[in-house]
């Protein structure tokens, strides 16, 4: 009897489920979807873009000079303050004079009496042609006569290149600069004994233009025919950038590429013309030197903030239909902030540029214009 009532219980419960009067068990909730991340982006953009080729290079003057004495004697003065500019001709340094003086005034002196003998030999040698011409006197005499003029010519001659030797020497107590520009430390102060035998007493070097050479390797050179199928040197532009990064703002030229190169290093050695008005390029500076074509290329750039860096290679993030998706890219050169992209995107990409830590491929992404980077070059 009880296991009647327990069936017929049972059949009941499940009539009144049915029929809606018991309240069913409700099913497990769906899991909720993860919020998106928010994140920068830039837009890749096509602009102008010099392709560039940057060395190491040293800055040289087209002119040095090392000042040297000529003659021996004391120094008298030394004319120059150290490190100033001096002119073509600007007196540097003075050496005693009354030696060089009396050197020249004996040589005055011979050259006198040389005129005043030649001057004799010609009336002696007249004389022996007019009494030769009388039958007065003899051919030996008039030969004689003849032949001692000659000679009191070349003493004469002599006697004058005395003088000029002296008068030469004379000149060079008074040393002047050969050329125009930036004269280095003395080596040598008033009182000093000098000579040829002194060595370098100055040195001065120009300023305005300076030269500035580098080496460029084979494989950058083959590579630049390869791309222009010649090199125009006169659509090459030149920089120079100091060692604190900035930027020498005149630019230079090539204008002269070596014959032949170098068989320790594969390189060919250039140089270039740049102007130098105030004086900022020194002599023997170690600078890097960008090459650069005159007409700008059409590139894809982006900030260089997007690149991210791994075991492959360079990728950046870029927001497609709402998702992060991962880009292979092959960056070029420098421009500015900015990074050249010769492959991996096309205009108009939108990549992300900060908040991609975050992120992995195939995640939502909330984005928003980066402020403050620009894709221009």
């Amino acid at each position: 009897m009880l296991l009647s009532l327990t069936a017929f219980a049972a059949t009941a419960l499940a009539a009144l489920a049915a029929a809606g009067a018991l309240p069913a068990r409700a099913a497990d909730p769906a899991p909720a979807a993860p919020p998106a991340i928010p994140v920068s982006v830039a837009q890749a953009q096509l602009k102008p873009v010099r392709a560039a080729l940057e060395f190491v290079g040293r800055v040289e003057a087209p002119e040095r000079v090392e000042i040297r004495a000529r003659v021996k004697g004391m120094l008298e003065a030394v004319l120059f303050k150290e490190g100033e500019t001096v002119k073509e001709g600007a007196p540097l340094y003075r050496i005693e004079k009354p030696l060089f003086q009396a050197d020249v005034e004996n040589a005055q002196g011979e050259v006198e009496r040389a005129k005043a003998a030649l001057e004799l030999a010609k009336i002696q040698r007249e004389r022996a042609e007019e009494l030769l011409a009388k039958n007065a006197g003899t051919v030996v005499a008039r030969d004689q006569a003849i032949a001692a003029e000659a000679s009191a010519k070349g003493q004469l001659l002599t006697a004058e290149a005395h003088l000029k030797t002296a008068q030469i020497n004379l000149g060079y107590t008074d040393i002047v600069s050969p050329i125009a520009g930036k004269i280095g430390r003395t080596a040598f102060t008033k009182g000093h004994i000098v000579g040829p035998e002194s060595g370098v007493l100055a040195t001065v070097v120009s300023e305005n233009p300076m030269y500035v050479t580098f080496p460029v390797s084979q494989r950058d050179y083959l590579e630049a025919q390869k791309e222009e199928g010649k090199v125009d040197l006169t659509n090459v532009e030149v920089r120079v950038k100091f060692s604190d990064g900035s930027v020498y703002p005149e630019v230079g030229r090539i204008n002269f590429v070596d014959v032949s190169v170098s068989r320790t290093t594969d390189t060919v050695i250039m140089r270039a013309d740049v102007p130098n008005p105030k004086g900022a390029l020194i002599d023997g500076q170690l600078v890097r030197v960008e090459l650069s074509s005159s007409k700008p290329d059409e590139k894809i750039v982006i900030p260089q903030a997007a690149l991210i860096a791994d075991q492959g290679g360079v990728y950046v993030f870029v927001v497609q239909d709402g998702k992060a998706v991962t880009r292979r890219i092959k960056p070029g050169g420098s421009v500015g902030a900015n990074i050249v992209v010769e492959e991996g995107l096309k205009v108009g990409d939108q990549v992300v540029v900060d908040g991609f830590e975050q992120l992995r491929p195939g995640a939502a992404v909330r984005a928003t214009p980066a402020a403050g980077l620009a894709s221009g070059g």
